[in-house]
């Protein structure tokens, strides 16, 4: 390692421990597609952790990935802690958008997002969007049941592999059910009565409210690209989403800023597109 990286190692470990110290939590950075194998960094990152905290803080920057994966690292995350905030300094797409909805709390600040939850699947080697394939294959199949399809239509549908789309079918379907789960159990936790009437929540009204979000976050119609950034107050007016404002610590904002930015200039300088932290693990 340059002298120069042992510079900045010390100077992003130093940051990321005012993080910590901020929430009383530990800190684990994750800037990275989400793909085979960063389960496993994730891991390696907390158990190099000796001072363990109740409470697990991840920075999180994706554009998303293979939702198997999500469920992964959230597994390693709730093995060690009873507790999780996810904070979005920028982006969680797609993917992302699910592994931050496994959280007990989310923080972003006005320009961060979250995306439409369009799980992925690996395709010749590269991550192709699931509900595309399935969206397409249900448009072709209304025209040809209605008689309109043209000759090149059914050329595009004869060359849908049946057993492609079935993979399609149910990465969406876990991405639903995964979403439903965390939710009721996590994110929801602390919702006990309904704000308006005041009537007790029981774990089917979390449940059914859970799969009101999966559905809205998995329409295509509503967000129209897979890549459509969502805000904070999106999340908050129409997905009905607890969202705490990053903000509103200005001391952890600017510790999150100044970590996240220097983070950044180094990954792209080292021209890195995955990097795993936590102040025992670089």
């Amino acid at each position: 390692m340059r002298p120069v990286d042992k510079h900045i190692q010390s100077q992003l470990t130093e940051r990321l421990d005012l993080i910590g110290t901020a929430l009383n939590a530990n800190v684990v950075a994750v800037v990275s597609p989400i793909l085979s194998g960063l389960e496993d960094r994730l891991r390696a990152a907390l158990d190099a952790l000796t001072d363990k905290k109740d409470s697990v803080a991840v920075i999180l920057d994706t554009l998303g990935g293979v939702v198997e994966v999500v469920e992964r690292m959230a597994i390693a995350l709730r093995h060690a802690y009873g507790d999780v905030t996810v904070i979005v300094p920028d982006r969680a797409m797609s993917a992302g958008t699910i592994f931050a909805l496994s959280a007990d709390r989310i923080m972003m600040d006005y320009l961060s997002c979250l995306g439409p939850v369009d799980p992925q699947i690996e395709r010749d080697g590269k991550l192709v969007p699931a509900l595309s394939y399935l969206n397409q294959f249900e448009r072709l199949n209304e025209k040809a049941r209605d008689g309109l399809l043209t000759t090149a239509e059914f050329a595009l549908l004869e060359k849908l592999d049946l057993g492609e789309l079935y993979q399609f079918e149910q990465a969406r379907e876990l991405s639903i059910e995964l979403l439903i789960k965390w939710l009721s159990k996590y994110k929801f936790k602390d919702w006990n009565r309904t704000e308006t009437r005041r009537e007790v929540v029981t774990e089917e009204i979390k449940e059914q409210r859970a799969k009101e979000i999966a559905d809205l976050l998995n329409d295509p119609e509503r967000w129209h690209s897979h890549g459509r950034a969502i805000n904070r107050e999106t999340l908050r007016d129409e997905v009905n989403l607890k969202i705490e404002n990053l903000e509103s610590n200005r001391d952890l904002y600017e510790y999150v800023r100044s970590y996240f930015e220097l983070l950044k200039d180094y990954m792209h300088r080292e021209e890195l597109i995955s990097f795993v932290h936590s102040k025992a693990y670089f």
